[in-house]
């Protein structure tokens, strides 16, 4: 199995920006929805937003108005565009890939870590 990669994180202050990056080759010819998670330090990992092949974006509570996901399907990447950043996004964001096709089946990425200080 592959595992996606993610890229985009920093440290960042309160009120500014990111945008990260997950390539998982194959994702969308076989038709698999994006998920897109992350771990605070001492936390468990929690869904942050979703992207499912009919286009249709869901994203939790906390980040709603604030966090947009988009796709280059040429690039089998997607992108989590990350504005207002609060102290309480800081952690660490991963990717991963869900539906019911064999290529589906990604391992966890490595993550990519964001810090969002006061």
């Amino acid at each position: 199995q592959v595992q996606p990669v993610t890229s985009g994180g920093g440290s960042v202050q309160a009120g500014g920006s990111l945008r990260l990056s997950c390539a998982a080759p194959g994702f969308t010819s076989n038709n698999c929805d994006m998920v897109w998670y992350r771990q605070a330090a001492g936390k468990q990992r929690e869904w942050v937003s979703s992207l499912d092949t009919a286009g249709v974006t869901m994203y939790v509570e906390s980040v709603k108005g604030r966090f947009t996901v988009s796709i280059d399907e040429a690039k089998d990447t997607t992108y989590l565009q990350m504005n207002s950043l609060e102290p309480e996004d800081t952690g660490m964001y991963f990717c991963k890939p869900t539906g019911v096709s064999d290529g589906c089946f990604f391992r966890w990425g490595q993550g990519t870590q964001v810090t969002v200080s006061s």
